[in-house]
């Protein structure tokens, strides 16, 4: 895997819809060598249900909150 690298997207897991989604960052994803996927690292200790968003990481200093 490709974890030595820094991911291509932060992984959230969000409750709700629109503007009134609650938004957790749990974990972040680099893309498999064959393009076909990505490997998921989830944080330890992170019980997750419900829906999962990848992103791509803001730059430095940005908030979140989309």
């Amino acid at each position: 895997m490709a974890e030595s690298k820094l991911p291509s997207h932060d992984a959230f897991a969000v409750s709700g819809d629109g503007r009134k989604a609650t938004w957790t960052r749990i974990g972040a994803a680099w893309p498999n060598d064959d393009g076909k996927g990505f490997n998921i690292v989830i944080a330890p200790g992170v019980a997750v249900s419900g829906k999962i968003v990848l992103r791509e990481p803001k730059p430095q200093g940005d908030q979140e909150g989309d």
